[in-house]
């Protein structure tokens, strides 16, 4: 540990709170900045920066239950804020499109996961746990990506924010079906009652969540407190966040949902608040993906071969799989749909902690699958940058006629 890490020791060995988010902040915000200065998205930096401080580089962090809580929060807001710059209805209305892009997105991974395992040697049930890993997509990811670049009132960017959230409902059942079989028991009654009440969720929130909200809004106007208006939106946040963990879902999905709902009645105030709250949390979430990897993993050939052809794997079966399943938007769309949906970042990380905790997954294949999610988490922005550059720059013409008038 560096002389500066070791007078801020806290007396356990580990790095107090403050010098801690205080190192992740501070080298999350100068990675972004060197990458924005390379023309690169600035989250590729912010993950980047996790790898380096974290175990397998510097060795100045190694993730904690602290910075663990913090990087969920990051994701719950970073999702809840780009809710809010999205209406329900046009959601509801690529519904269709969407839940083909998120069926497609999931068979055509897991099969291609399993099988690659299965070929390499590995047991059937390592190998079904590693097809799972691949399954869902890290909305948060590619969300950021687009609310940068003011790219989240796309067609393309509507199906990818669906399907993305319905891929999450069915990468719950896929990991619930898998654990049951990997463990030799198959309860299908238990396994209807989650996807009801998961998708029950999700549907009902996303559907009648504004509605709701618009009809509770005339009380909230009569409250005397700081930020009201706030305030109940973070009660929302965390409640539906809550909610969807209840049901089985992620809580950014309940975050997504949550600020979905608020978005035809926040005012410019509450958004404002809640960029605030992003940046500062965003980042715990961002470098705490990068802070996950451990390269010793790779230190036998075979091992590090393998992750590269599973990466290869993960991103070609998502593009595939998610691409085809927009075909008819036409070529231009279904590209940006199919490299939207590539990233795996926290979502495969925890599928992946889940296996090796059940003693599914050995070291290794555990190392590869978390290679996969953080490598996809960093490839993707760059990508998504290319697909988007037409519409980007529409944006950037659209913003200088304003300006000159």
């Amino acid at each position: 540990m560096p002389a500066f890490l070791m007078l801020a020791d806290n007396g356990s060995g580990t790095v107090s709170i403050p010098v801690a988010m205080l190192i992740l902040f501070v080298s999350a915000k100068l990675l972004a900045e060197v990458a924005e200065r390379l023309n690169q998205p600035g989250i590729v930096g912010e993950i980047i920066a996790g790898v380096l401080i974290g175990p397998s580089v510097l060795g100045w962090l190694k993730p904690s239950e602290f910075l663990s809580a913090m990087s969920d929060l990051g994701a719950m807001f970073l999702l809840f804020r780009v809710g809010l710059e999205v209406k329900a209805s046009e959601l509801i209305r690529v519904g269709g499109i969407a839940t083909l892009v998120a069926f497609s997105g999931v068979v055509m991974p897991f099969i291609m996961g399993a099988f690659i395992m299965i070929f390499w040697g590995a047991p059937l049930n390592e190998s079904i746990f590693v097809g799972a890993a691949m399954v869902a997509t890290s909305v948060g990811i590619t969300a950021q990506v687009l609310s940068t670049k003011g790219l989240l009132h796309e067609m393309s960017s509507k199906v990818i924010l669906t399907a993305a959230v319905i891929d999450d409902v069915l990468g719950l059942l896929v990991l619930a079906v898998v654990s049951s079989l990997t463990h030799g028991r198959f309860n299908g009654l238990q396994l209807a009652l989650t996807a009801v009440l998961a998708a029950g969720f999700t549907v009902v929130v996303g559907k009648w969540g504004t509605h709701a909200i618009q009809r509770v809004k005339p009380h909230v106007e009569r409250l005397r407190a700081a930020e009201a208006h706030f305030v109940i939106a973070l009660c929302l946040l965390f409640a539906l966040a809550g909610l969807a963990l209840w049901t089985g879902v992620a809580a950014i999905v309940g975050a997504f949902l949550a600020g979905l709902a608020l978005a035809e009645s926040t005012g410019s105030r509450e958004r404002d608040l809640a960029q605030g709250v992003s940046e500062f949390l965003v980042p715990f979430f961002l470098a705490g993906i990068g802070l996950q990897v451990d390269l010793s993993v790779f230190r036998q050939p075979s091992t590090a071969i393998l992750a590269i052809v599973i990466l290869v794997a993960a991103m070609i079966s998502k593009f595939i799989g998610c691409g085809l399943g927009s075909a008819y938007l036409g070529w231009t769309e279904a590209l940006r749909i199919g490299i939207g949906m590539i990233p795996r970042g926290e979502v495969g990380m925890i599928v992946a902690q889940i296996g090796l905790g059940f003693g599914i997954l050995s070291r290794s294949s555990y190392g590869v699958v978390v290679f996969m999610s953080v490598a996809s988490t960093i490839v993707a922005p760059p990508l998504i940058k290319i697909a988007y550059r037409g519409s980007m720059k529409m944006n950037q013409l659209a913003d200088e006629v304003v300006r000159v008038e």
